[in-house]
C-alpha cells in the first residue's frame, strides 16, 4: 500500500470504476458521489439523501445506504492505489436516514491482513452516526490468481 493521494483516488477511480453507480460522473443513473482525501488517510463525501432514494416514506432505503458505505470504503482504497472488491460486509443501522436531507458518508482502512484489506465506514447526519459498517476487500491482483 502507497502513501494516499486524492490524485490515485481519482485516477483509479476513473480508470477501475468508470461506469459505478456509486461514484461515476459518468453513469447517468448513479449517485456520482465525490470523495475526498481527509487528513487521517481516510476518504468522504457529502450525499444529498434525495427523496427518490426513500424505502420507508421519509427515510433512505437501507439498500442505498449500504451503496453509499461500500463505494466510501472501495474509494479509501483508491487513494492507496488498491484495487479490490468486497469480500464481506457487515452494516449496523443506528438511526434511520432522514430524506431530503444531507448526510457524509466517511471510509478509513483499519488493517491488512493480506489478502484482505480490513475497513471501516460511517454514515452522519445531522451531528449523529447513523449507520457504522466494516467491511473486509479481497485485492483484485490475488483474486485474479
Amino acid at each position: 500500500m502507497s502513501n494516499p493521494t486524492q490524485h490515485a483516488l481519482e485516477a483509479l477511480k476513473d480508470q477501475a470504476h468508470p461506469h459505478c453507480i456509486g461514484c461515476s460522473g459518468k453513469n447517468e443513473s448513479g449517485l456520482a458521489l465525490e470523495f475526498h482525501l481527509r487528513d487521517d488517510s481516510g476518504v468522504e463525501a457529502v450525499f444529498q439523501c434525495d427523496g427518490a432514494y426513500q424505502g420507508y416514506s421519509g427515510f433512505l432505503h437501507g439498500g442505498i445506504t449500504s451503496l453509499l458505505l461500500d463505494s466510501a470504503m472501495a474509494n479509501c482504497l483508491f487513494a492507496h492505489q488498491v484495487t479490490a472488491v468486497t469480500a464481506r460486509l457487515i452494516v449496523r443501522y443506528l438511526f434511520p436516514v432522514k430524506v431530503n436531507q444531507t448526510a457524509t458518508v466517511r471510509a478509513w482502512i483499519r488493517d491488512y491482513e493480506p489478502p484482505l484489506f480490513v475497513l471501516e465506514a460511517e454514515l452522519e447526519q445531522g451531528g449523529r452516526k447513523a449507520v457504522r459498517a466494516s467491511a473486509k476487500f479481497i485485492d483484485l491482483d490475488y483474486s485474479a490468481t
